[in-house]
């Protein structure tokens, strides 16, 4: 049985940058840098994590807090960027043309033994994506700035044995907010971001029984509370370690089995018919 171990971490989220580790012992990738490169790699080296292991990053959007750390990284290190080219365009990367990859809708890109799947979400941005990592029979989704949850990201989710998912604001801190109201209007109007309870619905409704880890993203320091969400995502998480990412530090390491994962899920009469075999 093939058991490929991914290995994933938050080395930031929220409005303030959003950058994201997934990898399995030699390749890695980052999905977004908006953090400095200087940040990125002392949160990386905390953690135990080479900078040599990183062979791509690829973009969602060309929205600051996801883009700032980019040209940093990318020339450092000189890995390539995945980028749409609607993306690339607003970006204005002064980066050399070697180093950008154009990306689009329902790809597949290898790196390494490393797969990762691009697909279209709402987001008020040129042309957003999400991501799907895979190593071997492993998968972890990469869910953030969805204004609405649609068919491509439910059918995504439902394979998932990890999956970093937007949970950006509360409906009643948003709206007693301060906010003007086209700014609360363009968080909650379908093109902005995901609430708690639509990011639960999506939850409760399409959670796979081999999810292990569900790492809440991109909270709002304003509309949102960390006890909060995570309090309401326990509550229905069974067998999945809900974590809150932070929006000033790393999260810790956490290591994917997916087929393992499988094989913990069969009852002891399933597992009974599985040894006679």
């Amino acid at each position: 049985m093939d058991c490929s171990q991914l290995n994933i971490a938050s080395l930031n989220s929220g409005s303030n940058g959003n950058c994201y580790f997934v990898g399995n012992k030699q390749d890695a990738v980052l999905i977004d840098a908006g953090i400095s490169c200087r940040l990125t790699e002392t949160r990386m080296r905390r953690l135990g994590l080479p900078m040599q292991h990183i062979r791509a990053i690829f973009i969602s959007h060309e929205h600051t807090d996801h883009i700032k750390g980019v040209c940093g990284l990318a020339s450092k290190y000189q890995v390539p960027v995945y980028i749409s080219n609607k993306t690339l365009l607003k970006c204005r990367f002064e980066l050399p043309s070697y180093l950008l990859r154009s990306l689009s809708d329902q790809q597949s890109v290898q790196i390494g033994e490393l797969t990762i799947f691009t697909f279209a979400k709402h987001h008020d941005a040129a042309e957003p994506y999400s991501f799907v990592v895979s190593c071997g029979e492993t998968n972890v989704g990469v869910f953030t700035d969805i204004g609405r949850v649609c068919d491509q990201l439910t059918n995504q989710f439902k394979r998932c044995h990890a999956a970093f998912l937007e949970a950006n604001y509360d409906d009643e801190l948003l709206m007693k907010s301060n906010y003007p109201y086209f700014l609360k209007r363009r968080i909650s109007g379908g093109s902005g971001h995901l609430s708690n309870q639509k990011a639960l619905e999506l939850f409760m409704n399409h959670k796979p029984a081999f999810m292990t880890h569900l790492i809440l993203a991109h909270l709002s320091a304003q509309n949102n509370c960390a006890d909060l969400v995570q309090g309401m995502f326990e509550r229905h998480a069974i067998d999945t370690r809900i974590i809150v990412a932070s929006r000033h530090e790393e999260t810790e390491v956490y290591h994917i089995n997916g087929p393992v994962t499988r094989f913990k899920q069969h009852t002891i009469f399933e597992q009974a018919a599985l040894n006679s075999f």
